[in-house]
């Protein structure tokens, strides 16, 4: 990191911050605070949207994720236009028609106060969960690579969120937002070019992904029926479109950016723009991440990308062991370079039997290779029990400090930086407007002032910023960051969702019977991912959770046959 680096990365992000914190500085009641006096626009809450889901873990970890195993992460996402036409069509309106602020008011007003609770309870532990990950993700990766401190680094960008998150509410988060998904866009597309440019000159961006292609990299839709797949298009199609649903129409995180819009349009108008370009943007990130495979098929790297546990090896009695396997490494990698070239001429001439001949060699030694660095990984594991971190998720990273150019590798670290924040900030936002409108107003303080109502939402926010850095200092992952956080989802939402989609679409059914039903339905998803994770993908437990509430919300409503 050089001077230049430091000063493109700071210049970035405290403009972003200091413009926020400026425009929204005359907030003086509950309306502009929490709802931005619904003044905002569909491009700024389109990319305000797309800024509180695209977390710096997207950049990092999503990269990483498509070195590993390819593009397949990408049908993650199949259900999310349709679920976004269904928000649109059924939520929005329900939503703007009885004028809540938060999606939970609602709830109230169809079954009781319980199940009002009990659906804000949960967000409040999941979403509470996740903003703390969402801190301390990027700042483990950048702590290790950048040799900074962790503490700091999470301290800093904790602080500057809530600083124009409390100051300015919902409108000082749409409008930082919408500045930090530019940056990140033109952050990206940069890494692509660069990316291309660091090819030999040989290898076009065609050949790169037949390259890719032939390495098992651009396998992006699987058709096969199987639970125990993670990613697939039916797991895609239903979970996905289960999990988006549950997020975009019942998550406050994201209720809040559509809520403060100047019209239904408008709101209609910012999830399409996010239905059309989601999977395409994360295509494009996944994309990025093969061709940083493809990369470093040609270019010499370490045997792990985590360069903070190779150094811990280097100091420890282990290091022998470490330098054995990276000798291995280094001879591997000459092979499969030479072998990776040799596929790319035999790709030019479209010579059949040399292209499988080659490609049969470089898998032998992909696989070779994948065994040294499972070694290594071994290696840490064993002298260092507590470092969990996956490898992958400093690939990417790795690529941008080692070969991008001065200054564009400040902007590339403004865009994780600005990720980190812009989805945090969604997130304490939605956290302080739940518990002050769903706790505190309605259980604690309900014939209170609107400036009383404004001061308590702030310090509530102040209080969840608080709390995410408390969980983001004590935090330790152990999957991939993109999937764990769509884990943590995946566990809480189908329950959520079951209670809105009976809300909606059950006009018989009753509170009793809803509050039972999404009791039992959350115990049943805690116990499939706690002792069947390996043989049901968790994408499915957003179609369980909800399929329980519905049908037992059905099923006990008519066997009781009560009103409540």
């Amino acid at each position: 990191m050089t001077a230049i680096d430091y000063s493109v990365m700071i210049a970035t992000l405290l403009f972003i911050v200091a413009y926020g914190t400026y425009k929204t500085r005359k907030n003086s009641n509950i309306d502009g605070y929490l709802l931005g006096d619904k003044q905002l626009k569909w491009g700024t809450i389109g990319l305000s949207v797309m800024a509180t889901q695209a977390s710096a873990i997207t950049f990092l970890s999503t990269p990483g994720l498509a070195y590993e195993s390819g593009m397949a992460f990408v049908q993650n996402y199949l259900g999310l236009p349709i679920a976004l036409v269904v928000v649109s069509a059924v939520f929005i309106p329900i939503y703007y028609r009885l004028n809540v602020f938060t999606a939970y008011e609602y709830l109230e007003q169809r079954f009781d106060l319980r199940t009002r609770l009990f659906a804000a309870f949960i967000f409040l532990i999941q979403r509470g969960l996740a903003a703390g990950i969402t801190i301390y993700a990027p700042a483990i990766v950048l702590s290790s690579v950048l040799k900074w401190n962790l503490t700091v680094t999470i301290l800093v960008v904790g602080i500057l969120v809530i600083i124009y998150t409390v100051s300015g509410g919902t409108r000082a988060v749409s409008l930082t937002q919408k500045w930090q998904m530019m940056v990140i866009l033109i952050g990206m597309t940069v890494a692509f070019i660069t990316v291309l440019m660091n090819l030999p000159p040989e290898v076009s961006f065609i050949d790169g992904l037949k390259i890719a292609g032939k390495s098992g990299k651009t396998g992006a839709i699987n058709f096969d029926f199987d639970l125990k797949e993670r990613y697939t298009f039916w797991s895609g199609i239903t979970g996905g479109f289960f999990l988006a649903l549950a997020y975009f129409g019942t998550d406050q995180s994201q209720v809040q950016r559509y809520l403060g819009g100047k019209s239904v349009r408008e709101s209609r108008m910012g999830l399409m723009f996010n239905a059309v370009l989601k999977i395409p943007m994360q295509f494009f990130i996944l994309l990025i991440g093969v061709m940083v495979f493809v990369f470093f098929q040609f270019q010499e790297h370490d045997v792990l990308f985590d360069t903070a546990s190779t150094e811990l090896i280097e100091n420890s009695p282990a290091a022998p062991e470490l330098e054995e396997i990276r000798e291995k490494h280094y001879a591997n990698h000459a092979e499969k370079r030479e072998a990776t070239f040799q596929l790319n001429a035999a790709l030019k001439t479209g010579n059949e039997s040399e292209i499988e001949e080659r490609t049969t060699e470089m898998h032998r030694l992909s696989d070779e290779s994948k065994s040294y660095r499972d070694e290594a990984k071994a290696l840490v594991m064993r002298e260092y029990p507590a470092n969990t971190q996956r490898d992958s998720d400093y690939v990417f990273i790795s690529y941008v400090l080692a070969f991008m150019p001065v200054g564009l590798i400040g902007l590339l670290l403004a865009v994780i930086l600005s990720a980190a924040m812009s989805s945090t900030a969604g997130e304490l936002n939605a956290l302080g407007s739940t518990t002050s409108i769903d706790f505190y107003k309605r259980l604690v303080m309900p014939e209170a002032s609107e400036r009383h109502y404004l001061i308590a939402s702030k310090l509530l926010t102040a209080f969840w910023g608080v709390v995410a850095l408390g969980f983001a200092l004590t935090a330790d992952l152990f999957e991939n960051l993109i999937e764990a956080v769509n884990i943590l989802g995946s566990i809480f939402y189908g329950t959520v969702l079951g209670i809105f989609t009976t809300a909606f679409f059950i006009k018989r059914a009753k509170s009793g019977a809803v509050f039972i039903a999404a009791i039992a339905a959350q115990a049943t998803v805690i116990f499939l991912y706690v002792f069947m994770s390996e043989e049901i993908s968790y994408l499915l437990y957003n179609v369980i959770g909800c399929g329980m509430v519905m049908i037992l919300s059905a099923a006990i409503s008519i066997g009781t046959g009560s009103r409540k």
